[in-house]
């Protein structure tokens, strides 16, 4: 790594380091957190007016992992650690069914909106009390993570608790890869053997049927035997999903020493990247066909917020890993097109939804889908991996 590329890492450290401190984070403190009922806000407009007082439940657990993790890695800010819990506070006073399962969504004051099959809130909460146990020093929230682990395999695991997505049956890539992160997060407080022995039968999930030699990605689904569900849906790439499961991989790699989970993760980030990058416009494009058919989704050629911040993520994680300076290359391309569109010149917060051309589909800065989760963590991440590389 020559004088420029370092000074192009440091630069961009701080620049994070500032968005997170100066934008992001003071954005959702002010507009997101609910001071009256607890938890977080995040259907807000682009100036922050909130539009709607439904509560996602996603991101009680995402806003609390997210505060607790900036303050275990990048500041002790007492605001951050207050909001965390008053995030979790509020998950455990209104966002659990008596079924055990969460809410996806709920009102102001915490009353049931709307339940999907999905377990996917429960996954940041728990993401978030282990993230909260490490930063507050207070282990009862570790072993509040892990039992709802365990639940959430329980659900997973168990024939009929959850309604089916589809009668065709079939394997997911949605849920196998974030099991991968939440068992890595748990055990930076936990040594339960269920959390290695998830990652462990994850990864083997992904690469034994979800990864396609013969396409060069990653599928959605696929049959339970791995193969191609040959129809519009069936055939669907997800770049940014993989992209994000690529570094997860390489994550683990780092946790238990196996190289082969970096190779993986490499591989992964090089064929996902191949397929998602947009070489007219730049940018990560929404969705894809495996056999090159139009995508029937709406939005398959948009480019929306996490995808672009799951690349800047994946490519400096390649780099360090590898040194391999085609990583350092499009970290590069994916983050300068990310400052370049994302960032609101004239409030705070980042745009969410862009056209394929990187135009603003549509201003508000966040709703029951985007919200304060990918651009702090990117922020956060980001400023680690740099560090890292930097001192290597």
């Amino acid at each position: 790594m020559n004088q420029s590329q370092t000074d192009y890492l440091k630069q961009n450290a701080e620049w994070y380091k500032s968005q997170l401190l100066e934008n992001i984070m003071p954005f959702w403190l002010e507009h997101g957190l609910d001071k009256v009922n607890g938890g977080v806000y995040t259907c807000v407009d682009r100036d922050g007016t909130l539009m709607d007082t439904t509560k996602s439940v996603w991101f009680q657990g995402r806003f609390g992992y997210t505060t607790a993790y900036a303050y275990n890695h990048i500041e002790k800010n007492p605001e951050w650690l207050k909001a965390s819990k008053s995030c979790i506070d509020f998950i455990e006073a209104h966002c659990i069914d008596t079924d055990g399962q969460m809410f996806f969504s709920v009102t102001a004051e915490g009353a049931p909106v709307r339940k999907r099959r999905y377990v996917f809130s429960d996954t940041f909460a728990a993401i978030a009390m282990a993230e909260y146990a490490k930063a507050s020093g207070d282990m009862s929230y570790a072993k509040k993570a892990v039992d709802l682990f365990h639940n959430i395999q329980k659900m997973l695991e168990t024939p009929g608790r959850l309604p089916a997505k589809s009668f065709i049956p079939g394997r997911s890539h949605s849920i196998t890869m974030i099991l991968v992160n939440v068992a890595l997060v748990l055990k930076q407080v936990s040594d339960d053997p269920a959390l290695d022995q998830q990652i462990k039968t994850s990864i083997n999930i992904i690469e034994k049927y979800l990864l396609s030699e013969k396409y060069k990605c990653i599928l959605e689904s696929v049959t339970p035997e791995g193969e191609l569900i040959d129809t519009c849906e069936g055939r669907v790439i997800n770049p940014g999903h993989g992209i994000e499961t690529a570094w997860f991989l390489m994550n683990a790699s780092e946790v238990f020493g196996e190289p082969h989970y970096k190779d993986l993760g490499l591989k992964i980030f090089d064929w996902q990247f191949d397929w998602g990058w947009d070489k007219e416009y730049g940018g990560v494009i929404n969705f894809r066909d495996c056999k090159g058919f139009p995508c029937q989704d709406y939005s398959q050629d948009m480019k929306f917020w996490w995808p672009q911040c799951e690349t800047v993520i994946a490519s400096l994680f390649a780099y360090k890993v590898s040194s391999d300076e085609k990583y350092l290359e499009r970290y590069k391309m994916a983050n300068e097109w990310m400052k370049k569109y994302l960032v609101d010149p004239d409030y705070p917060e980042w745009f969410g939804y862009l056209h394929r051309d990187g135009t603003v589909a549509q201003p508000a800065k966040g709703n029951l889908f985007k919200g304060p989760f990918h651009i702090p963590r990117m922020l956060t991440v980001c400023q680690i991996l740099i560090k890292q590389i930097l001192n290597k």
